[in-house]
């Protein structure tokens, strides 16, 4: 290598490592607005008696248009870049909060948690789509850490959030961090950049294997291995989300909210430990099981990941009711349950290119907002505090995603992956 291109690659390399910082601080900064939801619940119930299940539709009306847009986000990023979205994307996330403050209807709440889910899609997309295409020779690794930032985010403020809520009113925390969020990273989108043709490197893995032929968006909505992909994506998230959004209602229905729970020398009431503790492990998990299927293959990390969420899950719905095994199974749901934002973005870029990385992954990842119109459905099967139903329909969905990604993934995209490098031998003969 000339002392040129070494002193390109070098730098190549410092911008990349410097663009995923930058996207992991932003997902942080919009974690709150899916992870600190739950705590908004019941004093909103609380102060205007709107019913749980109607206050739930909210949560569903953000996360359908955090996922759903996202596909039309990620072309806007292809076409002209990370900057602009993002800058975009953190005003909207700051300014859902500051209505949400003022909210004195469903209606007024609704039209804010719209704003917050297109904002928060936007900041999302962009920075998994941006490690997507710096990282194609650690693209799990990469996916998982950005990803992190969003499912871990949060862990730093379920303590003063809920304090803020205690002391001075929802409204207030719903001002307060609304503000700073959205200010943070309308700042740091103007450090965001995408790579030029040549400045990531290649990819090095002979375990993963990725496709050679560059997918437009519309293109592989004609390929049956991402249709499987979303329906796997669907039963996933559907568990997680209905845990994400009840897990104050759940703990106050088992009557473990308040109960004091003392781990590893700290003591905190099981739903604030809980939730902490979720939130790390939700955000451990991505980079973790990443940088697994990395070196052991998508398929296989997914089959023991989704295993063992499904395990979890059930382990939850039967021993939650103790404080303790509350704290530790939600840790488990949660840790078997995030890596889901990295493996899926993941898989889906080695099966379609990166050049099209951020709209394609954001194509899959409306499978999120599909997963999401259970989420009320969850409060209208748990009458009385019942969530027998819930529980054992979210296991059996994630036991059956296990299964279809050795049974049913793995050949079809292997026999993707072995078609486009015969197009790309083919046309190289020509």
């Amino acid at each position: 290598m000339s002392q040129a291109s070494a002193s390109i690659s070098r730098g190549s390399d410092r911008s990349r490592w410097l663009q995923l910082l930058v996207g992991i601080l932003c997902m942080v900064m919009i974690a709150n607005l899916q992870y600190g939801w739950t705590f908004f619940v019941n004093p909103l119930d609380q102060k205007y008696h709107w019913g749980r299940a109607s206050i739930q539709v909210a949560f569903t009306l953000f996360v359908l248009f955090e996922t759903w847009l996202v596909p039309i986000e990620g072309y806007l990023v292809d076409r002209f870049g990370p900057k602009i979205v993002v800058l975009v994307g953190g005003a909207l996330a700051g300014l859902a909060w500051i209505i949400n403050a003022y909210a004195a209807s469903l209606t007024v709440l609704y039209v804010a948690q719209i704003i917050g889910g297109i904002g928060a899609g936007a900041v999302y997309g962009t920075c998994v789509g941006n490690a997507l295409k710096w990282f194609p020779d650690k693209r799990g690794l990469a996916a998982g850490l950005t990803a992190a930032g969003f499912g871990m985010g949060s862990a730093f403020t379920v303590v003063p959030i809920q304090n803020m809520i205690k002391g001075s009113g929802y409204e207030s925390a719903f001002l307060d961090f609304g503000i700073g969020q959205g200010i943070v990273v309308v700042l740091l989108a103007f450090l965001l950049f995408a790579p030029e043709p040549g400045e990531a490197p290649a990819p090095a893995s002979a375990i993963i294997q990725q496709t050679r032929r560059q997918y437009q968006p519309l293109q592989i909505l004609g390929e049956p291995v991402f249709w499987v992909m979303y329906v796997m994506f669907v039963l996933m998230a559907a568990g997680g989300l209905m845990a994400t959004a009840q897990l104050a209602p759940i703990a106050k229905d088992f009557k473990v909210a308040e109960t004091p729970v003392s781990l590893l020398w700290v003591t905190l009431p099981a739903l604030t430990f809980a939730a902490s503790l979720d939130r790390v492990l939700n955000g451990l998990t991505r980079p973790f099981f990443g940088w697994v299927s990395d070196h052991i293959g998508r398929e296989i990390t997914m089959f023991i990941a989704f295993g063992i969420e499904g395990i979890g899950i059930l382990g939850l719905y039967f021993l939650g009711q103790h404080p303790i095994a509350f704290v530790l199974l939600s840790g488990v749901v949660f840790f078997a349950w995030g890596e889901i934002y990295s493996l899926f973005p993941t898989t889906c870029t080695d099966c379609f290119g990166a050049k099209f990385a951020a709209a394609n992954a954001g194509l899959l990842y409306t499978a999120k907002g599909t997963a999401s119109l259970l989420v009320p459905v969850a409060n209208w099967l748990s009458p009385a505090g019942n969530w027998q139903t819930v529980f054992i329909a979210a296991a059996i969905f994630n036991l059956v995603a296990a299964a279809m990604a050795l049974v049913v993934l793995k050949p079809m995209r292997r026999d993707l992956i072995a078609k486009s490098l015969a197009e790309t031998a083919l046309k190289a003969a020509k």
